[in-house]
């Protein structure tokens, strides 16, 4: 389905009122009728590479940077935001270095 199905549906009453219902459960964080059974757990190996999101970002710095072809078709490849997935591997490796660094 994409999202031009889903603006173009009739929807009915019933359905509307629904998502409007889920709607502001979601906009107030209620997540009670949400059924999490069937996720399985994440296991350590996983836990211990994930990385924090990064809400507030700090203040960004403009640079110049020379990447091979190859490098940049490949992130390009990947879809829009390319320029934010090259800050992003960067910090995630940041991160990861520093972990390793602090025995964590």
């Amino acid at each position: 389905m994409k999202s031009e199905d889903i603006e173009n549906k009739q929807w009915t009453e019933r359905e509307r009122r629904a998502l409007r219902r889920v709607a502001g459960r979601q906009a107030v964080g209620d997540e009670s009728r949400i059924d999490f059974a069937d996720i399985p757990r994440l296991t350590d190996a996983q836990l211990a590479n994930m990385v924090r999101l990064r809400d507030a970002r700090p203040r960004k710095v403009a640079v110049s940077v020379r990447l091979d072809a190859q490098v940049l078709n490949w992130l390009r490849s990947k879809g829009e935001g390319h320029l934010t997935r090259i800050n992003d591997i960067l910090t995630n490796l940041m991160e990861a270095e520093q972990r390793v660094r602090s025995g964590r």
